[in-house]
């Protein structure tokens, strides 16, 4: 019963190591400043692996990861602040390495588009219900004539019935 217990156990520990992320930063790499270092993972948990493409560099196990987070450690130790370190990596990468791009003219239809198609499709919902709702036009109602017609043969299958 305990061997079962302790098999229990180790399974949920490698299940629960499984589901945390990896962290890809190689002892060599780690700043000996403390504070540097956090400045350091704060900038590499927002850029994004260019290999990967899903990963931050802080993520990722790639060669191309490794030499930005070694670029971004070099760019610190010279004093560069945090908006400079990642001005210089954008201006060299492009937006693309930002996991969370900024909204400016050029992506403006990225950020937009979603809302706008969801707009259009309401639109488009609202009126073929409209219009689903609406009589057909064109068509007129019965005429007196004919509701009595109507009300006659109604009245004759009931009695028939």
């Amino acid at each position: 019963m305990r061997r079962l217990a302790a098999i229990c156990m180790a399974a949920a520990l490698i299940a629960v190591g499984a589901c945390l992320p990896a962290i890809a930063v190689l002892p060599e790499e780690v700043l000996d400043d403390p504070t540097l270092e956090a400045r350091a993972r704060s900038i590499s948990t927002g850029l994004r692996c260019l290999v990967c493409q899903n990963q931050s560099i802080d993520d990722s196990d790639a060669d191309l990861a490794r030499d930005l987070r070694v670029l971004v450690r070099e760019r610190l130790v010279a004093g560069d602040t945090d908006e400079e370190v990642m001005e210089f990596i954008v201006s060299r990468y492009g937006e693309f390495v930002l996991l969370k791009p900024s909204f400016n003219l050029q992506n403006a239809l990225l950020w937009t588009a979603p809302f706008a198609i969801l707009i259009v499709g309401g639109c488009v919902l609202f009126f073929s219900v409209k219009k689903r709702q609406r009589p057909a036009q064109g068509t007129a109602g019965l005429t007196d004539a004919e509701q009595a017609r109507l009300d006659n043969i109604l009245h004759q299958r009931e009695h028939d019935s």
